[in-house]
């Protein structure tokens, strides 16, 4: 049983788990990368560049988990609302509205 009933509930959660400068610069890059890439391939009109958007989204994003938090991505518990959350705080961040890090190295 999941132990957030909402998207509201677990959006703290979420950004508690990604509190560190390079954390947030390695989902942000992912996160650009992956509307890159959809975007190209909707120019393109090839569908299959849309098969690497996952692996240039979850690639740097992961590989943040492992070398800046040292923890395990939201996304293996929570798969959709994680990415829903990663939108959200890719967004917060181009607006001004999240900050880039809220643990050691703020910006």
């Amino acid at each position: 049983m999941s132990r957030y009933r909402s998207f509201q509930e677990f959006y703290p959660f979420y950004l508690s788990q990604h509190r560190r400068l390079g954390t947030r610069l390695l989902h942000v890059l992912g996160t650009s990368l992956v509307l890159a890439s959809v975007g190209w391939a909707l120019a393109a009109r090839r569908q299959s560049l849309l098969l690497v958007a996952p692996l240039l989204g979850y690639g740097p994003a992961w590989l943040s988990h492992a070398l800046c938090e040292r923890n395990r991505p939201a996304t293996l518990q929570y798969p959709l609302w994680s990415l829903m959350a990663d939108f959200r705080m890719f967004a917060g961040i181009l607006t001004g509205r999240e900050r880039l890090s809220v643990g050691r190295g703020e910006i």
